[in-house]
């Protein structure tokens, strides 16, 4: 008999924690591999499918499955008035995901693009903007109305925000390929650095849309409730200014 995978639905994950313990199931890993594989064969042959994006060689091979690797997952099911509304996590490979807990498919690009779109969803700007529309249920259609802010890779700013939200999401061995391929190393960061990274996170990504002290300002003091973010705020208006004064 084949290992068994987990089978996670939205609170197996939560922000930058990729594993709670909580699963919807467990799956038989052979039967998992060879019922994707057939239905990645088959929605290929539909055009607005993602699976169409990738080359034929790609979809031929059962070891480039998605749920092989590393991948971006989101909480289907959320709330405006929780603590975050946008959750999202880079979820390990090798596991399985039902439906209230969406992914997104990397048809292009490199594992820092990837992780370059990781670090804004899970910062609080863009989460700030999802919080204008999301009620219950975060759809794809509402994703897709996410602007995120892409200077072109080489950019110092958007590089930072791959390297962090890398280096915040590689916690252990099972991202180690990935993490190889983003040129970072695995669990190095711990509960103080975190903070802090988090802070930075939040700057940069602020910097890339076009934020100034005082929207950034607005952001925190208009999240939760009065007073909810301050030390937040604060401790990413001083990444921000340190952010201005190294790149502008």
């Amino acid at each position: 008999m084949s290992e068994a995978w987990p089978v996670y639905k939205g609170t197996s994950f939560n922000l930058w924690e990729p594993d709670t313990g909580i699963y919807y199931d467990s799956a038989d890993a052979e039967s998992m591999i060879a019922h994707l594989h057939e239905k990645r064969l088959s929605q290929r042959r539909t055009h607005s499918s993602a699976f169409a994006q990738q080359d034929q060689s790609v979809t031929d091979d059962p070891a480039t499955l998605p749920c092989r690797h590393p991948r971006i997952a989101l909480r289907n099911v959320t709330n405006p008035t929780n603590t975050r509304t946008l959750l999202a996590a880079l979820v390990p490979g090798d596991r399985v995901i039902v439906h209230h807990a969406p992914y997104l498919l990397r048809t292009a690009g490199s594992a820092a693009d990837e992780a370059f779109v990781l670090g804004v969803l899970c910062s609080m700007p863009c989460d700030w903007q999802a919080r204008r529309t999301v009620e219950l249920n975060l759809t794809f259609e509402q994703l897709n109305l996410l602007s995120i802010p892409d200077p072109g890779r080489g950019h110092p700013v958007r590089d930072r925000v791959a390297e962090i939200a890398a280096l915040l999401a590689a916690q252990d061995d099972r991202f180690s390929g990935w993490a190889a391929e983003v040129g970072v190393p695995v669990g190095t960061v711990d509960a103080g650095g975190g903070a802090w990274l988090l802070a930075e996170l939040d700057a940069c990504v602020a910097y890339l849309y076009g934020l100034d002290e005082d929207d950034i300002t607005v952001v925190y003091d208009t999240f939760g409730r009065p007073g909810q973010w301050d030390e937040r705020r604060d401790a990413v208006l001083s990444c921000f200014r340190r952010i201005g004064d190294s790149w502008t």
